[in-house]
């Protein structure tokens, strides 16, 4: 099998893969904002950014591999992870608004004057954002393992269309986390502006209370 005819047979299931990945991964929610907030203050971005990742990366692998029929079934560990979702974005957002009515700003070396949080507590609120958003079921495993299903293999085509959607969502999620944790330090001299930082705090506080009251109203 020629290059050309390989590729032909492999993209459509790959590119539907990204385009349907980057669509739910690009809304605006709690996990962006806290990805957007620390490539800003250049914080354990590297972290952050694979942590986010290779969460994405494992969910949308159980979603094709058809866990998602599992979680479907066990409605209430959804519900009991919904719960702890809200409270904790709450708890987030409380220090978020604390930090936008603080004298803080983005210095011009990237580093936010006078908080540097150590690495296990940047570590740990990520990885609590990613997994403790009921979402990210419904949609990253659920939703993406619904439609990979949908790409089953064909007979010309070299490997499983279920496992090239996948991959394509999983690349969608590398690209856009990488893309706003390290892109976000081109923002950097808008944010050396003490009133930017802190506007930028209240609507991460607001997106964060948002998203729970969402959460709590089903």
């Amino acid at each position: 099998m020629d290059s050309a005819t390989y590729l032909r047979r492999v993209l459509p299931s790959l590119i539907s893969g990204f385009v349907t990945g980057g669509s739910l991964i690009v809304a605006i929610g709690a996990q962006n904002a806290y990805v957007l907030r620390q490539g800003l203050v250049r914080h354990h971005v590297a972290a952050v950014v694979a942590i986010c990742a290779l969460s994405d990366v494992v969910l949308i692998a159980a979603g094709v591999s058809g866990i998602g029929a599992v979680i479907d079934r066990a409605g209430w560990v959804v519900d009991v992870v919904r719960w702890l979702g809200v409270a904790f974005l709450l708890w987030y957002a409380a220090g978020s608004l604390r930090r936008a009515f603080r004298s803080e700003s983005l210095q011009a070396d990237g580093a936010v004057a006078p908080s540097t949080e150590p690495r296990g507590t940047v570590l740990g609120r990520a990885v609590a954002l990613t997994w403790l958003n009921p979402h990210v079921y419904l949609d990253t495993v659920l939703l993406v393992g619904s439609i990979a299903a949908t790409h089953s293999a064909l007979p010309d085509q070299p490997i499983d269309g279920r496992w090239l959607f996948g991959l394509g969502a999983m690349l969608a999620s590398i690209v856009w986390f990488s893309g706003l944790g390290f892109g976000a330090r081109a923002l950097a001299p808008v944010f050396a502006r003490p009133r930017a930082w802190q506007l930028l705090e209240l609507l991460i506080g607001a997106t964060m209370v948002l998203i729970a009251l969402k959460l709590a109203l089903g």
